[in-house]
């Protein structure tokens, strides 16, 4: 278990990490995304014991780790994967994986369920990428560290390899069994990869919590907005029902800090249908092929623009008229206009 309380980091009269707080239980994975210099790395630099905090405290298993007491890396038990890999060039992949290890065994154990088997004796220059960073993870895991850290470990792969490699790294840390947080920019993959995920802006976390409630609950635009493509749509919200009217037709809804009264629906692209109709309710001002969905830019009669995205097959232009209905059945973030 890692529980992090009120902890703050400064360079100099900057403070990059403030007042954060979080518990990370056993073999929990918890993503932290972000905008870049939001603090992200520090936070991972702080917990390996690579810089100092400057307030709050750190428990990792028996230890803590204060503004005065500070622990050496070497002693907590940290395990680090990086974007570059950081694999010794000279040696092959079974002696990377073992590295200061006394018995191999660990070693095979990893080698073998990252599927590297065939690539025991290869040194990395004859390595994909995918392949160096199941190497560094099986390095990691081999010297069974109390928890791990992982500082963007897909930034460096093609877009092709991530979706894979992102789902074989979060079932090895499971089969480990260790606490992991894992620092991304991707807000998709924070989202698929996290049993939590932690948003943060100026060196603040936002919200934690499942990524299905940072979706579809945001505690404030901010987030609603870094997590995927977000519409605001005005509304009369009825609290004695939760439902929020709107040009575009009524919906269920889930005051965000107690809204009421005018309001604005939070809407995805999902949450919108979309039909040509020159009698319709907005018109078209922008257009994405996506390759399997379009989005579509539209502003409504009333004057919003929102985002709506369909199936490639169902083609529009800018300039035409369209129809537009919410079709969501859950409730809605909505909050105060």
């Amino acid at each position: 278990m890692i529980e992090v309380q009120n902890v703050s980091v400064h360079y100099g009269q900057k403070k990059v990490v403030d007042n954060l707080s979080f518990i990370l239980g056993d073999a929990e994975l918890l993503t932290l995304v972000g905008p870049t210099g939001c603090g992200k790395t520090t936070i991972l630099q702080a917990l390996a014991g690579l810089i100092p905090i400057s307030d709050g405290t750190i428990k990792l298993g028996s230890h803590t780790v204060t503004a005065t007491k500070t622990i050496a890396p070497e002693k907590r038990q940290v395990g680090m994967v990086f974007q570059d890999f950081a694999l010794f060039p000279h040696l092959t992949v079974i002696e990377n994986v073992s590295f200061k290890l006394k018995d191999n065994a660990k070693a095979d154990y990893w080698i073998e369920l990252l599927g590297l088997t065939p690539w025991r004796d290869v040194k990395p220059a004859n390595l994909s990428g995918g392949q160096k960073q199941r190497v560094a993870l099986a390095r990691t895991l081999a010297h069974e560290p109390a928890f791990v850290l992982l500082d963007e470990p897909l930034s460096n792969l093609d877009a092709a390899l991530k979706d894979d490699l992102r789902w074989e790294i979060r079932q090895a840390l499971k089969e480990a069994g260790v606490p992991a947080i894992w620092v991304t920019h991707d807000q998709e993959e924070a989202l698929s990869v996290g049993d939590r995920i932690g948003i943060l802006k100026d060196g603040k976390l936002q919200q934690i919590d499942t990524p299905e409630n940072c979706f579809s609950k945001p505690q404030s635009r901010f987030v609603a907005r870094f997590l995927g493509d977000a519409s605001f749509l005005p509304g009369t919200l009825n609290t004695s029902s939760n439902i929020v009217a709107t040009a575009l037709g009524n919906a269920p809804a889930s005051p965000v800090n107690d809204a009421q009264g005018e309001v604005d629906l939070l809407l995805r692209p999902d949450d919108l249908s979309l039909t040509l109709d020159e009698a319709g309710n907005g018109e078209i001002i922008w257009s994405r092929y996506e390759g399997s969905a379009r989005l579509y830019g539209v502003k409504t009669d009333a004057g919003a623009t929102v985002k709506i995205r369909c199936s490639h097959e169902n083609i529009a232009e800018p300039g035409q008229r369209v129809m537009m209905h919410i079709i969501t059945t859950h409730p809605l973030a909505v909050f105060e206009r």
